[in-house]
Protein backbone atom coordinates (compact mmCIF):
# COMPACT_ATOMS: atom_id res chain seq x y z
CA UNK A 1 0.00 0.00 0.00
CA UNK A 2 1.33 3.83 -0.75
CA UNK A 3 2.38 5.21 2.37
CA UNK A 4 0.03 8.07 3.20
CA UNK A 5 1.58 9.23 5.80
CA UNK A 6 4.20 12.36 5.88
CA UNK A 7 6.71 12.62 9.40
CA UNK A 8 5.84 16.38 9.68
CA UNK A 9 8.10 19.14 11.58
CA UNK A 10 5.65 19.89 14.23
CA UNK A 11 4.91 23.32 16.02
CA UNK A 12 4.86 23.57 19.80
CA UNK A 13 3.78 26.61 22.17
CA UNK A 14 7.26 27.93 23.84
CA UNK A 15 5.29 27.97 27.41
CA UNK A 16 1.71 28.16 28.41
CA UNK A 17 0.21 25.49 27.69
CA UNK A 18 -2.52 25.38 29.63
CA UNK A 19 -3.93 28.46 28.36
CA UNK A 20 -2.58 27.97 24.65
CA UNK A 21 -4.83 24.45 24.70
CA UNK A 22 -8.35 24.91 24.27
CA UNK A 23 -10.94 22.13 22.98
CA UNK A 24 -12.27 21.64 19.68
CA UNK A 25 -14.33 24.42 18.03
CA UNK A 26 -17.44 21.76 17.66
CA UNK A 27 -18.05 21.40 20.88
CA UNK A 28 -20.73 22.86 23.55
CA UNK A 29 -22.30 24.28 20.43
CA UNK A 30 -25.24 25.56 22.77
CA UNK A 31 -23.02 26.59 25.48
CA UNK A 32 -22.52 29.84 25.20
CA UNK A 33 -21.22 29.87 29.11
CA UNK A 34 -18.33 27.65 28.07
CA UNK A 35 -16.72 29.33 25.61
CA UNK A 36 -17.24 32.38 27.80
CA UNK A 37 -15.14 31.43 30.24
CA UNK A 38 -12.47 29.95 28.12
CA UNK A 39 -12.16 33.43 26.92
CA UNK A 40 -12.42 34.61 30.49
CA UNK A 41 -9.44 32.40 31.43
CA UNK A 42 -7.53 32.99 27.95
CA UNK A 43 -7.17 36.40 28.11
CA UNK A 44 -4.68 38.14 25.84
CA UNK A 45 -2.33 35.05 26.40
CA UNK A 46 -1.04 33.37 22.87
CA UNK A 47 -3.35 30.55 23.05
CA UNK A 48 -4.91 28.22 19.86
CA UNK A 49 -8.56 29.88 21.11
CA UNK A 50 -7.41 32.69 18.75
CA UNK A 51 -6.45 30.84 16.18
CA UNK A 52 -9.79 28.62 15.73
CA UNK A 53 -14.13 29.77 14.81
CA UNK A 54 -15.97 27.93 17.93
CA UNK A 55 -19.28 26.80 16.24
CA UNK A 56 -21.10 28.51 18.40
CA UNK A 57 -20.24 31.97 17.17
CA UNK A 58 -20.75 31.28 13.00
CA UNK A 59 -22.88 33.74 11.60
CA UNK A 60 -21.71 36.59 13.63
CA UNK A 61 -19.00 38.31 11.97
CA UNK A 62 -17.65 35.56 10.53
CA UNK A 63 -15.66 37.62 7.77
CA UNK A 64 -14.03 39.84 10.37
CA UNK A 65 -13.55 36.77 13.17
CA UNK A 66 -11.42 34.56 10.56
CA UNK A 67 -9.41 37.66 9.41
CA UNK A 68 -8.71 38.07 12.94
CA UNK A 69 -7.34 34.33 13.55
CA UNK A 70 -4.77 35.35 10.20
CA UNK A 71 -3.54 38.07 12.46
CA UNK A 72 -3.40 35.83 15.32
CA UNK A 73 -1.15 33.50 13.57
CA UNK A 74 1.16 35.93 12.07
CA UNK A 75 1.62 37.50 15.46
CA UNK A 76 2.30 33.76 17.00
CA UNK A 77 4.97 33.35 14.16
CA UNK A 78 6.82 37.05 14.35
CA UNK A 79 6.74 37.06 17.95
CA UNK A 80 8.24 33.49 19.02
CA UNK A 81 5.38 31.96 20.48
CA UNK A 82 6.18 28.99 18.83
CA UNK A 83 8.68 26.74 18.28
CA UNK A 84 9.33 24.03 15.37
CA UNK A 85 10.61 20.91 16.00
CA UNK A 86 13.13 18.94 13.83
CA UNK A 87 11.48 15.99 12.00
CA UNK A 88 9.20 13.28 13.61
CA UNK A 89 5.93 12.25 14.91
CA UNK A 90 4.57 12.96 18.71
CA UNK A 91 3.02 10.59 21.13
CA UNK A 92 0.42 11.60 23.21
CA UNK A 93 -0.85 10.38 26.58
CA UNK A 94 -4.39 11.71 27.76
CA UNK A 95 -5.93 10.88 30.83
CA UNK A 96 -9.83 11.24 30.91
CA UNK A 97 -12.25 9.25 33.28
CA UNK A 98 -12.69 6.64 29.55
CA UNK A 99 -8.63 5.50 30.63
CA UNK A 100 -5.47 6.82 29.33
CA UNK A 101 -6.07 7.70 25.25
CA UNK A 102 -2.33 6.86 23.84
CA UNK A 103 -1.88 8.32 20.19
CA UNK A 104 0.49 9.65 17.32
CA UNK A 105 0.60 12.68 15.95
CA UNK A 106 1.18 12.45 12.46
CA UNK A 107 0.48 14.06 8.75
CA UNK A 108 -1.56 12.52 6.45
CA UNK A 109 -1.49 12.88 2.91
CA UNK A 110 -5.24 14.58 1.22
CA UNK A 111 -4.28 12.99 -1.88
CA UNK A 112 -5.24 9.18 0.14
CA UNK A 113 -8.28 10.38 1.12
CA UNK A 114 -11.82 10.42 0.63
CA UNK A 115 -15.41 11.20 1.90
CA UNK A 116 -17.97 10.17 -1.23
CA UNK A 117 -20.42 7.44 -0.73
CA UNK A 118 -19.00 4.35 -2.66
CA UNK A 119 -14.94 5.93 -3.20
CA UNK A 120 -12.60 3.57 -2.13
CA UNK A 121 -9.12 5.34 -0.62
CA UNK A 122 -6.64 4.21 2.07
CA UNK A 123 -7.77 7.28 4.46
CA UNK A 124 -11.45 7.53 4.93
CA UNK A 125 -14.33 9.60 6.06
CA UNK A 126 -16.26 7.87 8.65
CA UNK A 127 -19.59 9.88 8.39
CA UNK A 128 -21.38 11.92 5.73
CA UNK A 129 -19.86 15.36 5.70
CA UNK A 130 -22.73 18.05 5.59
CA UNK A 131 -21.07 20.66 3.03
CA UNK A 132 -23.14 23.67 5.26
CA UNK A 133 -20.74 23.10 7.50
CA UNK A 134 -17.45 23.39 5.29
CA UNK A 135 -16.94 27.14 4.11
CA UNK A 136 -16.42 28.48 7.44
CA UNK A 137 -13.81 25.50 8.15
CA UNK A 138 -12.12 26.45 4.54
CA UNK A 139 -11.87 30.00 5.28
CA UNK A 140 -9.93 29.82 8.21
CA UNK A 141 -7.67 27.55 6.54
CA UNK A 142 -7.37 29.94 3.67
CA UNK A 143 -4.74 32.89 4.01
CA UNK A 144 -3.78 31.06 6.78
CA UNK A 145 -0.20 30.32 7.68
CA UNK A 146 -0.81 27.76 10.25
CA UNK A 147 -3.30 24.78 11.04
CA UNK A 148 -3.82 23.34 14.44
CA UNK A 149 -6.38 20.79 14.07
CA UNK A 150 -8.52 18.19 15.97
CA UNK A 151 -9.12 15.70 13.95
CA UNK A 152 -8.87 12.00 15.43
CA UNK A 153 -8.21 8.63 12.62
CA UNK A 154 -8.43 5.00 13.55
CA UNK A 155 -6.35 2.38 12.78
CA UNK A 156 -6.25 -1.47 14.07
CA UNK A 157 -3.67 -3.27 15.87
CA UNK A 158 -5.74 -5.43 18.04
CA UNK A 159 -2.02 -6.62 20.03
CA UNK A 160 -1.67 -2.82 20.72
CA UNK A 161 1.91 -3.42 19.53
CA UNK A 162 3.07 -0.57 17.94
CA UNK A 163 1.99 1.52 20.96
CA UNK A 164 4.04 -0.60 23.24
CA UNK A 165 6.97 -1.19 21.29
CA UNK A 166 6.88 3.03 20.86
CA UNK A 167 6.12 3.11 24.83
CA UNK A 168 9.21 1.06 25.85
CA UNK A 169 11.65 3.00 23.97
CA UNK A 170 13.08 6.31 25.57
CA UNK A 171 11.07 9.16 24.68
CA UNK A 172 11.74 12.96 25.31
CA UNK A 173 9.23 14.65 26.85
CA UNK A 174 7.39 17.25 25.44
CA UNK A 175 4.88 18.46 27.82
CA UNK A 176 2.85 17.48 31.16
CA UNK A 177 -0.25 19.34 32.24
CA UNK A 178 -3.67 19.75 33.05
CA UNK A 179 -6.47 20.52 30.10
CA UNK A 180 -8.47 23.51 30.88
CA UNK A 181 -12.65 22.74 31.76
CA UNK A 182 -11.82 19.49 33.63
CA UNK A 183 -10.17 17.97 29.86
CA UNK A 184 -7.93 15.51 32.20
CA UNK A 185 -4.47 15.54 31.62
CA UNK A 186 -1.99 15.18 28.88
CA UNK A 187 1.51 14.08 28.12
CA UNK A 188 3.26 14.64 25.31
CA UNK A 189 6.63 12.92 23.98
CA UNK A 190 8.71 13.16 20.88
CA UNK A 191 9.35 10.49 18.48
CA UNK A 192 12.44 10.93 16.30
CA UNK A 193 12.56 11.27 12.31
CA UNK A 194 14.09 7.23 11.80
CA UNK A 195 11.43 5.76 14.55
CA UNK A 196 8.40 7.37 13.19
CA UNK A 197 9.06 6.07 9.33
CA UNK A 198 9.43 2.50 10.82
CA UNK A 199 5.77 3.78 12.79
CA UNK A 200 4.16 5.18 9.98
CA UNK A 201 5.11 1.64 7.82
CA UNK A 202 3.80 -0.37 10.63
CA UNK A 203 0.40 1.78 11.08
CA UNK A 204 -0.54 0.81 7.48
CA UNK A 205 -1.89 -2.45 7.89
CA UNK A 206 -4.42 -4.73 5.74
CA UNK A 207 -7.60 -4.04 5.26
CA UNK A 208 -9.90 -1.08 3.31
CA UNK A 209 -9.88 1.46 4.47
CA UNK A 210 -6.47 1.43 6.00
CA UNK A 211 -7.14 4.61 8.21
CA UNK A 212 -10.77 5.83 9.05
CA UNK A 213 -11.18 9.77 10.59
CA UNK A 214 -12.95 8.86 14.23
CA UNK A 215 -13.36 12.59 14.91
CA UNK A 216 -13.35 15.70 13.21
CA UNK A 217 -14.75 14.37 10.03
CA UNK A 218 -15.47 18.15 9.00
CA UNK A 219 -12.08 19.49 10.05
CA UNK A 220 -10.34 16.59 7.56
CA UNK A 221 -13.02 17.56 4.79
CA UNK A 222 -12.07 21.26 4.82
CA UNK A 223 -8.29 20.41 4.68
CA UNK A 224 -9.49 18.47 1.29
CA UNK A 225 -11.57 20.85 -0.08
CA UNK A 226 -8.98 24.03 0.56
CA UNK A 227 -6.28 21.31 -0.86
CA UNK A 228 -8.38 20.84 -4.43
CA UNK A 229 -9.20 24.63 -4.48
CA UNK A 230 -5.33 25.24 -4.45
CA UNK A 231 -4.20 22.81 -6.44
CA UNK A 232 -4.76 23.95 -9.95
CA UNK A 233 -2.87 27.01 -9.02
CA UNK A 234 0.49 25.12 -8.43
CA UNK A 235 3.08 23.41 -11.10
CA UNK A 236 3.31 19.97 -10.52
CA UNK A 237 6.57 19.81 -8.43
CA UNK A 238 4.55 22.26 -6.38
CA UNK A 239 1.66 19.89 -5.96
CA UNK A 240 3.82 16.69 -4.63
CA UNK A 241 5.83 19.44 -1.97
CA UNK A 242 3.06 22.00 -1.08
CA UNK A 243 2.61 21.94 2.86
CA UNK A 244 -1.61 22.36 2.16
CA UNK A 245 -1.36 19.08 0.33
CA UNK A 246 -1.08 17.44 4.08
CA UNK A 247 -2.99 17.95 7.33
CA UNK A 248 -2.18 17.04 11.01
CA UNK A 249 -3.90 14.29 13.04
CA UNK A 250 -4.27 12.24 15.88
CA UNK A 251 -3.81 8.36 14.95
CA UNK A 252 -5.33 5.82 17.84
CA UNK A 253 -5.61 2.47 17.92
CA UNK A 254 -9.29 1.26 17.82
CA UNK A 255 -8.82 -1.21 20.32
CA UNK A 256 -7.58 0.45 22.70
CA UNK A 257 -9.46 0.13 26.40
CA UNK A 258 -9.69 4.15 26.12
CA UNK A 259 -11.59 4.17 23.37
CA UNK A 260 -15.08 4.59 24.07
CA UNK A 261 -18.27 5.35 22.22
CA UNK A 262 -20.78 7.92 23.12
CA UNK A 263 -23.84 8.59 21.17
CA UNK A 264 -24.44 12.26 19.94
CA UNK A 265 -27.84 12.96 21.38
CA UNK A 266 -30.84 15.42 19.34
CA UNK A 267 -32.54 17.71 20.78
CA UNK A 268 -35.43 19.69 18.88
CA UNK A 269 -35.20 23.23 19.94
CA UNK A 270 -38.04 26.38 19.42
CA UNK A 271 -40.49 23.88 18.33
CA UNK A 272 -43.58 22.93 19.52
CA UNK A 273 -42.70 20.42 22.15
CA UNK A 274 -46.37 18.36 22.31
CA UNK A 275 -46.91 18.12 18.84
CA UNK A 276 -43.18 16.85 18.43
CA UNK A 277 -43.48 14.20 20.78
CA UNK A 278 -47.02 12.99 20.05
CA UNK A 279 -45.29 12.68 16.49
CA UNK A 280 -42.11 10.97 17.44
CA UNK A 281 -43.99 8.08 19.82
CA UNK A 282 -46.49 7.98 17.02
CA UNK A 283 -43.86 6.53 14.62
CA UNK A 284 -41.53 4.76 17.03
CA UNK A 285 -41.29 2.78 20.49
CA UNK A 286 -40.59 5.20 22.77
CA UNK A 287 -39.68 5.26 26.97
CA UNK A 288 -40.60 9.03 27.74
CA UNK A 289 -39.39 11.34 30.71
CA UNK A 290 -40.65 14.60 30.53
CA UNK A 291 -39.34 16.10 27.78
CA UNK A 292 -36.51 13.49 27.03
CA UNK A 293 -37.65 10.98 24.46
CA UNK A 294 -35.49 7.45 24.54
CA UNK A 295 -36.73 5.69 21.75
CA UNK A 296 -36.60 1.64 21.15
CA UNK A 297 -34.14 1.81 18.19
CA UNK A 298 -31.09 0.13 17.55
CA UNK A 299 -27.94 1.28 18.04
CA UNK A 300 -25.43 3.21 15.66
CA UNK A 301 -26.77 3.84 12.08
CA UNK A 302 -30.20 2.53 11.40
CA UNK A 303 -31.32 4.36 14.91
CA UNK A 304 -29.43 7.47 14.20
CA UNK A 305 -30.97 7.01 10.43
CA UNK A 306 -34.42 6.63 11.51
CA UNK A 307 -34.34 9.42 14.25
CA UNK A 308 -32.97 12.34 11.75
CA UNK A 309 -35.53 11.34 9.27
CA UNK A 310 -38.12 12.33 11.74
CA UNK A 311 -37.14 14.91 13.11
CA UNK A 312 -36.16 16.77 10.21
CA UNK A 313 -39.40 15.88 8.58
CA UNK A 314 -41.52 17.28 11.50
CA UNK A 315 -39.31 20.58 11.67
CA UNK A 316 -39.29 21.06 7.57
CA UNK A 317 -43.40 21.01 8.45
CA UNK A 318 -43.49 22.81 11.93
CA UNK A 319 -40.48 24.62 12.59
CA UNK A 320 -37.54 24.31 15.06
CA UNK A 321 -34.08 24.13 15.35
CA UNK A 322 -31.80 20.28 15.31
CA UNK A 323 -28.72 20.52 17.70
CA UNK A 324 -26.58 17.34 18.68
CA UNK A 325 -25.68 16.84 22.11
CA UNK A 326 -22.59 14.93 23.71
CA UNK A 327 -23.55 13.66 27.01
CA UNK A 328 -26.64 12.90 28.35
CA UNK A 329 -26.50 15.60 31.64
CA UNK A 330 -26.48 18.11 29.03
CA UNK A 331 -29.13 16.74 27.10
CA UNK A 332 -31.21 16.64 29.52
CA UNK A 333 -30.86 20.33 31.01
CA UNK A 334 -31.49 21.53 27.72
CA UNK A 335 -34.93 19.86 27.07
CA UNK A 336 -36.33 20.92 30.56
CA UNK A 337 -37.31 23.74 28.33
CA UNK A 338 -40.91 24.11 27.28
CA UNK A 339 -39.73 24.77 24.20
CA UNK A 340 -37.65 21.74 23.37
CA UNK A 341 -37.22 17.73 23.17
CA UNK A 342 -34.46 15.69 23.51
CA UNK A 343 -33.99 12.21 22.40
CA UNK A 344 -31.76 10.16 23.96
CA UNK A 345 -29.66 7.59 21.52
CA UNK A 346 -27.53 4.69 22.10
CA UNK A 347 -24.16 3.75 21.78
CA UNK A 348 -22.31 2.17 18.67
CA UNK A 349 -21.07 -1.49 18.89
CA UNK A 350 -17.26 -0.53 18.33
CA UNK A 351 -16.83 -3.68 16.28
CA UNK A 352 -19.06 -2.31 13.64
CA UNK A 353 -17.10 0.08 13.09
CA UNK A 354 -14.91 -0.49 9.78
CA UNK A 355 -17.33 -2.99 8.86
CA UNK A 356 -19.87 0.11 8.17
CA UNK A 357 -16.75 2.07 6.27
CA UNK A 358 -15.78 -0.93 3.48
CA UNK A 359 -16.95 -0.09 0.14
CA UNK A 360 -17.06 3.19 0.99
CA UNK A 361 -19.61 3.14 3.36
CA UNK A 362 -20.05 5.99 5.69
CA UNK A 363 -21.96 6.47 9.29
CA UNK A 364 -24.81 9.51 9.12
CA UNK A 365 -23.99 12.47 10.30
CA UNK A 366 -23.17 12.60 14.21
CA UNK A 367 -23.53 8.75 14.73
CA UNK A 368 -21.03 8.91 17.77
CA UNK A 369 -18.62 10.53 19.65
CA UNK A 370 -15.00 9.52 21.34
CA UNK A 371 -16.24 10.02 24.75
CA UNK A 372 -18.09 12.69 26.72
CA UNK A 373 -17.73 16.12 25.68
CA UNK A 374 -14.94 16.92 27.49
CA UNK A 375 -12.47 14.08 26.53
CA UNK A 376 -12.58 15.73 23.05
CA UNK A 377 -9.39 16.60 22.02
CA UNK A 378 -8.15 19.86 22.31
CA UNK A 379 -6.03 21.63 20.29
CA UNK A 380 -2.06 21.47 21.03
CA UNK A 381 0.15 20.71 17.94
CA UNK A 382 0.40 22.85 14.60
CA UNK A 383 2.12 22.36 11.86
CA UNK A 384 2.82 25.23 8.94
CA UNK A 385 0.39 25.06 5.87
CA UNK A 386 1.75 27.68 3.23
CA UNK A 387 5.13 29.07 2.06
CA UNK A 388 4.20 33.03 3.33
Amino acid sequence: MKNCLKVPRILLPREGFETWSVIACDQFTSDRAYWQRVESRVGSAFSTLHFILPEIYLGENDEERIAEIHSNMFRALDEGAVEKLVRGFVLTERTTLSGVRRGIIAAIDLEAYTMGRGELSPIRSSEEVVASRLPARVAVRRGAPLEFPHAILFYRDKKDKIMQNLLRGDLEELYDFDLMEGGGHIKGYFIPEDVSLEVAYDLHGKGEPCFAVADGNHSVAAAKAFWEELKPTLLPEERRTHPARYTLVELVNLYSPAVVFHPIHRVVKETDAAALIDFFTGNVKCKREGNVLIPNLPAGAAGVEKTDALIEAFVRANGGKIDYIHGERELRALASGEDCVGILLKPLDKDDFFDRLKGGGNFPKKTFSLGEGVEKRYYLEGREISYD
